[in-house]
């Protein structure tokens, strides 16, 4: 039989105001003795600090319930984790569960993770230029990390120790679901699954504002059979990334991600809808995306990489997607800058050909159909290959791209990169790539549809 336990048994109040940290410990003790169950979380307000979940346990957060946490940063203890593509010690996630077995996360209600704090200490830390671990967490994290200034980062502030929790990882697990909840105002990434199998969020809400940093919605971080499916995400950063480790460490690590199927969902706003990269060193292959709306997001499909982060992105269909509003529906760049050193900026985006070494991406075999874009506001696309690893195979079949007739951003709004010239026109722009068009349409442009730089190979069929 199963256990079923209500969180209120074990002393919680739901008032918003009593941390509830010691009831939710003794619950999750309760289920552990009892080798799994649900924790019951009913209507209301409840505070508390980090939860781990573990083998055969269900967080059932009923409608009207809110799980809401500390913004204390001490209280988040260092734990062994994957943290921007890399395998070190960062904050404990608000919810963790480690080599778990069935997992469910399920409910009406909201987990919220009360990120205004965190986002304004990380913009603070920025702003004052800190290199430094400062806090009693970041000097923690600094003795048991040792970084040495030379991992990769993707922009998140790694140098300062200040590594964010994310709201939900799940880490070396198996068989997880999240169904139904709404998450929002996630300190770091909100919903990240890493090194983990057999994955099912279904029907989720994800809210964090525009312009918080960071706050990715789901990463899928060098996992297996993930369906993301009828779920809404609206963030600061990128909606759904896919993700499979950075530079050396990640390339050694081998830890593919594989087999997602994403269909049903719809992305607002967002730096990308649906995004392949930029820690792409172990591998990211056989993605199905299909029937998703994406509204307002700054690109529609965004798949981008550089030198020095490695691994192979191949065989990626998307199928039957709506857009409006973007800056660009499609980006597929190897040129991406975001958390690149400029000590090594020479070598990573030089437009001449570079040796060709395990830290070189490649990407192919990628098809879009039947996509339609309305009223795009920067340009038509940006594709853009290495000189040294030409995109390879991609298809743009029965595609409608239009552009918008007022309220234009500038071109170069369309992605992050360095080392590439700039251009004032608007159409599609092809470099270092090999594609097949065809039933492409390119309109509103004001200037050709497409542009075809060096290193092009275009077939229309």
């Amino acid at each position: 039989m199963v256990s079923i336990y209500d969180i209120k048994d074990f002393g919680a109040k739901p008032d918003g105001r009593t941390d509830c940290s010691a009831a939710f410990a003794l619950a999750f003790s309760k289920l552990r003795e009892a080798g799994g169950g649900t924790l019951r979380v009913p209507k209301g307000v409840f505070i508390t600090g980090p939860l781990d979940l573990t083998d055969n346990m269900t967080l059932l957060v009923e409608r009207d319930a809110t799980l809401s946490f500390v913004t204390d940063p001490e209280r988040y203890e260092p734990v062994e984790t994957r943290w921007e593509g890399i395998v070190c010690h960062a904050m404990h996630p608000l919810i963790f569960a480690r080599n778990a077995r069935n997992v469910l996360i399920t409910g009406e209600g909201s987990i919220d993770g009360n990120g205004a704090s965190w986002w304004e200490a990380h913009r603070r830390k920025k702003a004052e230029r800190q290199t430094m671990p400062i806090t009693p967490i970041e000097k923690k994290l600094a003795a048991l990390n040792h970084f040495d200034g030379t991992e990769p980062s993707g922009g998140g502030g790694r140098e300062t120790q200040f590594l964010r929790p994310p709201l939900i990882q799940f880490l070396s697990c198996d068989g997880v679901r999240v169904e139904g909840v709404t998450l929002r105002n996630s300190p770091f990434w909100t919903l990240h699954p890493v090194f983990s199998s057999r994955i099912l969020i279904d029907n989720v809400r994800i809210e964090n504002p525009s312009d918080a940093p960071n706050t990715d919605g789901i990463d899928i971080d060098s996992c297996s059979d993930i369906a993301i499916v009828d779920s809404l995400v609206d963030v600061g950063d990128d909606c759904i990334a896919l993700k499979a480790g950075a530079g050396p460490q990640g390339v050694a690590a081998r830890r593919p991600t594989r087999n997602v199927r994403i269909s049903g969902c719809t992305f607002m706003s967002g730096h990308g809808g649906v995004v392949i990269g930029s820690e792409t060193a172990g591998g990211i292959e056989n993605v199905d995306v299909v029937n998703c709306r994406f509204i307002g997001s700054d690109r529609g499909i965004r798949i981008k990489s550089r030198r020095g982060r490695g691994g192979t992105v191949q065989n990626l269909s998307f199928r039957n997607l709506t857009m409006e509003n973007v800056l660009a529906p499609l980006t597929i760049n190897l040129y991406y800058n975001c958390g690149a050193k400029s000590g090594e900026a020479d070598r990573l985006f030089s437009a001449l050909a570079e040796p060709v070494s395990s830290l070189t991406p490649r990407m192919r075999n990628i098809k879009v159909s039947n996509l339609v874009a309305a009223d795009c506001r920067a340009s038509a696309g940006f594709i853009v290959g290495l000189p040294e690893s030409k995109i390879e195979n991609l298809t743009l079949e029965n595609c409608v791209i239009s552009m918008a007739g007022e309220n234009l951003a500038p071109v170069k709004q369309s992605e992050m990169y360095q080392g590439i010239d700039e251009t004032e026109k608007r159409g599609l722009r092809l470099k270092n790539v090999e594609c097949t068009l065809v039933g492409l349409r390119v309109e509103g442009c004001d200037g050709p549809g497409i542009l075809r730089e060096e290193g092009c190979v275009v077939n229309h069929s």
